[in-house]
């Protein structure tokens, strides 16, 4: 949500972990709940229909290692104020905390994206369709990244669906694999459902010849009662929502974990929310027009 960005900006710091795997005893685990694959497909549905739009609080935590590391390396805490639109909107800006002073801002349409990057005084812009990856760290930063792991696509009825169980030292799982139809049948997602609640866990995007292009995970799964009080009413059906989320990307190299600490669905976004213009004397930058750039693979249109 935005992120390679985020990922970039948060890659050096050092924070609290957002969420860790613990392995359960078999005798501490929960009873496994049953469901029908119409039923978990209605569950997924109700969630990728009702929310139109989030408006959130978020601390994002960095993780090393990667090669996004360096764009905010004195910092080691990255709030940010997180705004999601559907179809592609999407906006985020990363603050230090205790000063304030911004780390990154970056938007999206679905069409192009901006990424400011004060510290560096550079102002990045590309097309999101023509997405590259570049031999300059700095220029990898997306915000678009975000939107599958917040605003989930829809499993319309002409798509193919499997239904399988999945068990681990960690829990056990319902999964559903929706195919790509065409003249050869290929993995689009996969959806995890945690047995212990029925609660979305996991949902992971594939793109040509089953290529892993994201990976996120949620859990701490909370009420919205407190956080909708100031909307007139939540989205229909939808009584919580996941407070943390870990994205990977695995040939973009980065990880994103981010804990939302306030949000409100579906609230109204002002258009010019979602807008960013370049900052005086920074240095402009297009994305994808460098000899040295690759093509990565990129996110398939469901």
């Amino acid at each position: 949500m935005a992120v390679v960005t985020v990922a970039a900006i948060s890659c050096s710091c050092a924070a609290t972990h957002v969420s860790t795997k613990t392995k359960i005893p078999p005798a501490a685990r929960p009873v496994a709940l049953e469901a029908s694959r119409e039923e978990l497909l209605d569950k997924y549905n109700m969630m990728a229909r009702g929310v139109k739009s989030i408006n959130a609080t978020v601390e994002l935590k960095p993780t090393a290692g990667s090669k996004y590391s360096g764009v905010i390396e004195e910092y080691h805490e990255v709030k940010a104020f997180l705004l999601a639109e559907r179809p592609e909107k999407i906006r985020m800006i990363g603050q230090a905390p205790v000063i304030g002073t911004t780390v990154f801002d970056m938007t999206s349409d679905g069409q192009t994206f901006q990424v400011s990057i004060p510290s560096k005084n550079k102002f990045l812009v590309g097309q999101v369709a023509t997405e590259r990856t570049s031999s300059k760290p700095i220029e990898n930063l997306r915000p678009q990244h975000l939107l599958d792991a917040l605003l989930w696509p829809e499993v319309r009825k002409e798509e193919s669906v499997l239904e399988e169980e999945f068990n681990d030292e960690y829990g056990r799982y319902y999964v559903l694999t929706v195919l790509r139809g065409g003249y050869q049948t290929a993995i689009l997602r996969k959806i995890w459902f945690d047995r212990a609640d029925l609660q979305v866990a996991r949902l992971q995007n594939y793109g040509p010849r089953g290529i892993l292009l994201s990976d996120a995970h949620f859990a701490d799964w909370q009420p919205l009662i407190g956080d909708q009080e100031q909307l007139p009413a939540a989205p229909a059906g939808i009584t919580s929502f996941p407070r943390e989320i870990r994205i990977d990307r695995p040939h973009d190299d980065y990880r994103l974990e981010l804990a939302i600490t306030k949000l409100a669905l579906n609230a109204e976004i002002p258009a010019d929310r979602f807008e960013l213009r370049q900052p005086t004397g920074s240095e402009l930058v297009n994305v994808g027009e460098n000899r040295d750039e690759k093509q990565p693979p990129k996110d398939p249109k469901p």
